[in-house]
C-alpha cells in the first residue's frame, strides 16, 4: 500500500461537524476526506428542522436539558446535556456572525419553532425547512477562503491504521464508480466526521452514502462503541417510493398539522397525551403500526397551514409536487424510516474516543447526549458542540503546528467495487428484522444473514464497514432484553427499572453474531 505523510490533522468527512471544527482549527492545518463535491450528500444538508437551543426569554437551557433528559428515556448523560444546551446560544450567534440567515422576526429575533418533546419553541430554523442547507452552505463559503483548510474531494475512508492503540493514519481511496487501490495518509491526529447508519436501511431519510461505514472502521481498528440498539426512526418519511425517502419536517406538526389515517381517524390522541408532539418514538410506533394495519398513515397540513406550507416549507412542497402530491388541498402519505443513529463510537466529554489520537463529532459519535432517543433538532446542536470540543483537544494534543505543505494523492486503479445487491440485501434485512419493532428471531435471523454477506464479499472494506455497524446495531438490540426510547422489543415490551448504557466492542458483537449462526445448524 502506498503511503503519503501530511503534518496536517486529517477530518473524515465534509458535513457541519467536520467544516466547523476545521474552521475552529484555523490556522492549524487539516486536509479534509469529502466522498463528493463539499456540499453535497452531507446528512447535514439535509436538515430540515433546524438547531435547538434556548433563544426564547422565558427559556432556559436547564429547561432544555430537562426535555433532552426527558425524551432520552433514562439514559441521557445529564452533565453532558446541561454543556451541551448550555453552549447552544453561543453557537446560534457564531453561525449568524458566519452567514447563516436564521428566520428573524419584525424585531429582528430568531424565529422559533416548537417541535416533538420540546416544552417551549426553541428550534432556530432557516426559510422555513432549510437549516442544514443554509448552515452548510455559509460554512463552506468560510471554508474555501481558509487557507489552512485543504478538501479532498472524490475521496473517501475506508479503514484506520492503529499501532499500540493509537491511530496513525487513515486508508483512502477514490469513490467514483472506478475505484482505486487505497492510499495509507498518515497524519499527527485524527477527526471521524462522516455521519451515522441510517443508510444501512431500506426506508430511510439518509443520504445514499451515510451508511455506517465511519462507526465500522472505528469499530474494526478496536474502539469502544456505545448504545448502536438506539437507531431512531423518523415518523413522518414521506411515503411515496423514493430511495431515500424525502422528509415531512417535524416542525410541520409543530404549526398544528395532524396525523390520519386512510379512514380520517386522529390516531395519536389515543396514543399520547401530547399527540403529534409526543416523543419520536411513540409517533414512530403508532405510525408504523397504522401502515401494518393496512391503514395508510398520513400528515394533514390542510388546516394548520393550508396553501401557506408552499412557501414556508419548500422542500416538503417540492418533494410533494415529485409525487404529485398537492399539500394544500391533500394528505401526505408517511411512513416511519431509518433516521438518526444515537449510538456511535463512544467518547469522553471533549470528544475524544477509546483510540489515542482518534476525536469524534457528529452523529458518528456516541456522546450520551441523546440517550435512547434523540430530541428533535438536538443533532446539529450536539454536532457543532462537539466539534468545537474536538478542536480544542487536538489543539492542545498538537501545540504549535501551524503549516504544512497540501498533500498530493496519486490513486492506482484496480480497488474492488462495492457489491451492490449484497447492499440492497443488508439493507432490506435490517429495515425487516432490525426496524422500528423488534424481536429475539427476526434479530438473529439478520445477523445470520449478514454473517453470510459479510463471507460472500470480504474484499470489499467499504461494504466490511457497513455490516461491522451492522453486526453491532443488532447484537446490541439482541443483548437489550427491554424496550427503551427507539428500541422497541415485541417479545420484551417492558421498560427494566435500572436505565444503562450498551458499551460493546466489535469482537463482543462478532461472538454474538457467531453464536447465531450455531444456534440455526
Amino acid at each position: 500500500m502506498n503511503i503519503v505523510t501530511t503534518e496536517r490533522v486529517i477530518i473524515v468527512g465534509a458535513g457541519l461537524g467536520a467544516l466547523y471544527a476545521a474552521l475552529d482549527l484555523a490556522p492549524m492545518p487539516v486536509v479534509m476526506i469529502s466522498p463528493e463535491i463539499l456540499g453535497e450528500g452531507a446528512s447535514s444538508a439535509w436538515a430540515q428542522g433546524g438547531v435547538a437551543a434556548a433563544m426564547a426569554l422565558k427559556d432556559s437551557p436547564q429547561s432544555h436539558a430537562t426535555d433532552t433528559q426527558r425524551a432520552g428515556a433514562g439514559t441521557v448523560d445529564l452533565a453532558v446535556a446541561e454543556r451541551v444546551t448550555q453552549e447552544a446560544r453561543e453557537h446560534i450567534l457564531d453561525l449568524t456572525q458566519l452567514g447563516t440567515p436564521f428566520d428573524r422576526d419584525e424585531n429582528g429575533g430568531y424565529v422559533l419553532s416548537r417541535e416533538a418533546a420540546h416544552s417551549f419553541a426553541r428550534v432556530v430554523r432557516v426559510k422555513g425547512d432549510q437549516a442544514g442547507a443554509e448552515i452548510m452552505k455559509a460554512l463552506i463559503a468560510q471554508v474555501r477562503e481558509t487557507a489552512s483548510v485543504q478538501v479532498l474531494e472524490g475521496v473517501m475512508a475506508s479503514g484506520l491504521e492503529v499501532q499500540d492503540g493509537t491511530v496513525t493514519g487513515v486508508e483512502i481511496e477514490s469513490s467514483g464508480a472506478d475505484r482505486s487501490q487505497p492510499i495509507l495518509l498518515r497524519g499527527p491526529a485524527v477527526l471521524l466526521a462522516g455521519g451515522g447508519s441510517g443508510g444501512l436501511f431500506k426506508l430511510t431519510t439518509n443520504p445514499p452514502r451515510i451508511r455506517g461505514q465511519v462507526i465500522g472502521m472505528a469499530a474494526r481498528a478496536g474502539a469502544m462503541i456505545a448504545d448502536p440498539e438506539f437507531v431512531q426512526f423518523h415518523p413522518t418519511a414521506i411515503d411515496m417510493g423514493e430511495d431515500p425517502a424525502p422528509l415531512a419536517t417535524e416542525a410541520l406538526r409543530g404549526e398544528g398539522a395532524i396525523l390520519i389515517n386512510r379512514h380520517g381517524t386522529r390516531f395519536m390522541l389515543e396514543a399520547h397525551p401530547d399527540a403529534e408532539l409526543a416523543p419520536r418514538d411513540i409517533v414512530a410506533r403508532a405510525i408504523f403500526a397504522q401502515t401494518q394495519a393496512g391503514n395508510r398513515p398520513m400528515l394533514d397540513t390542510r388546516d394548520a397551514l393550508g396553501a401557506d406550507i408552499l412557501d414556508q416549507f419548500p422542500s416538503v412542497a417540492e418533494a410533494c409536487a415529485r409525487a404529485g402530491i398537492d399539500p394544500a388541498t391533500q394528505p401526505i402519505p408517511v411512513a416511519a424510516a431509518a433516521h438518526y443513529h444515537m449510538g456511535g463510537i463512544d467518547t469522553d466529554p471533549e470528544g475524544h474516543s477509546s483510540l489515542t489520537n482518534l476525536w469524534v463529532c457528529g452523529e458518528a459519535s456516541s456522546t450520551g447526549l441523546h440517550g435512547a432517543n434523540r430530541l428533535a433538532s438536538n443533532g446539529l446542536l450536539e454536532a457543532l458542540v462537539y466539534a468545537r470540543h474536538c478542536a480544542k483537544g487536538i489543539r492542545a494534543a498538537l501545540p504549535g503546528k501551524r503549516q504544512a505543505d497540501p498533500v498530493t494523492l496519486h490513486f492506482e486503479p484496480g480497488g474492488p467495487t462495492p457489491p451492490s445487491k449484497a447492499i440492497d440485501t443488508l439493507r432490506r434485512c435490517m429495515t425487516n428484522n432490525v426496524g422500528v419493532v423488534r424481536d429475539a428471531d427476526g434479530l438473529r435471523q439478520a445477523l445470520r444473514i449478514i454473517d453470510q454477506l459479510e463471507r460472500d464479499h470480504p474484499e470489499c472494506p467499504c461494504f466490511i464497514n457497513m455490516t461491522a455497524t451492522a453486526t453491532l446495531i443488532t447484537a446490541a438490540a439482541l443483548m437489550r432484553q427491554e424496550s427503551r426510547g427507539a428500541h422497541c422489543r415485541r417479545d420484551f415490551p417492558d421498560l427494566l427499572d435500572r436505565a444503562e448504557r450498551t458499551r460493546i466492542t466489535l469482537d463482543q458483537a462478532l461472538r454474538i453474531r457467531a453464536a447465531a449462526v450455531e444456534s440455526d445448524t
